[in-house]
């Protein structure tokens, strides 16, 4: 696919199309580029992991067609424009941002542009990925096998009484066995809830 057809994909599905869906796109054309592995994927050899919930999401998507509902992509937000991608089987994983310039290089690269915001949006498609791209080779905190995990693996939490399944239990010394939520690791907590308002929610579904 070329940048001009992810684009129209990624507008599609966002309704509109944005700056950050095109770095998105760029992002993983550059890091299918280094890593040496076509796009769009119709395997899960290529695993994502995007540093953002926006609209860059929607830009990867396009280009890898890597998704959550595969298990080929995920999110962890910590509100960046970034995301590692890994070859699975070549354990080879490269972050990639935006460089720090590439806001302001953005206009030199789209002289046509009405705004700022619309330099962004086509000075991102035009601008060398070098300029555009920072690229980090990393290591992950956690084995890659423990991160992919074995999908139809199945628990019982101990505690909630709740299916864990993808191996995501937490296994203590007593030999009890605990959902992420239930180890501390949640992230809501229960609310006291009058009868009334049980009553309430019952009718309204």
């Amino acid at each position: 696919m070329t940048l001009a057809e992810i684009l129209r994909e990624s507008a599609n599905r966002h309704k509109h199309l944005c700056p950050r869906q095109v770095l998105g796109a760029r992002m993983a054309l550059y890091a299918a580029e280094i890593l040496q592995l076509e796009l769009p994927r119709t395997d899960k050899r290529l695993l994502v992991i995007s540093e953002t919930d926006g609209c860059a999401v929607d830009g990867i998507i396009a280009a890898t067609h890597c998704r959550v509902g595969s298990r080929s992509l995920r999110i962890l937000d910590f509100g960046k424009v970034a995301a590692t991608f890994i070859d699975i089987p070549a354990e080879t994983s490269i972050r990639i941002a935006p460089s720090p310039e590439a806001r302001w290089l953005s206009g030199e690269y789209a002289p046509q542009a009405r705004n700022r915001w619309e330099a962004m949006l086509l000075g991102y498609q035009a601008m060398p990925a070098a300029e555009l791209f920072t690229v980090q080779f990393v290591q992950l905190n956690e084995p890659l096998a423990q991160i992919i995990s074995r999908p139809g693996r199945k628990a019982v939490c101990d505690s909630c009484g709740e299916e864990i399944i993808n191996g995501r239990e937490i296994s203590k010394k007593d030999e009890t066995i605990l959902c992420r939520g239930c180890a501390g690791g949640g992230y809501y907590r229960l609310q006291d809830v009058q009868p009334e308002q049980i009553s309430f929610l019952n009718s309204a579904f």
